[in-house]
């Protein structure tokens, strides 16, 4: 990959561009802090076995749904809060996507 220069950084504990392996993954809805923490501790546990870093991922808002009628989600209040607190509960740290600007500091506030 001659010209490609990738700039190491972590989220939390979790090295990206280093060599290691990183994984991002959870469910794709934050539905409820049990489905989400069964999800983020299957996924911990194994790339813990593998030697992968592991960043617990989902959504408070499924915005871009194809139907208007799809279910988008619990509100952003609640689907950071049992993000977070799934991320505390695995000890990993923590993303989500955000559809709007205003968004980004509410987010900021307990995402990694």
């Amino acid at each position: 990959m001659d010209g490609l220069r990738v700039t190491p950084f972590s989220v939390g504990d979790v090295e990206i561009g280093r060599g290691k392996l990183a994984i991002i993954a959870g469910p794709c809805m934050a539905e409820s802090y049990d489905l989400c923490l069964e999800v983020g501790e299957t996924m911990a546990r194994l790339c813990r076995e593998r030697g992968f870093g592991y960043i617990f991922k989902a959504s408070f808002d499924k915005a871009n749904r194809t139907s208007a009628s799809s279910v988008r989600g619990n509100g952003i209040e609640e689907g950071l809060d049992v993000i977070a607190r799934v991320g505390v509960a695995l000890g990993a740290p923590t993303t989500t996507d955000v559809h709007l600007p205003e968004q980004c500091a509410l987010a900021a506030r307990s995402i990694d």
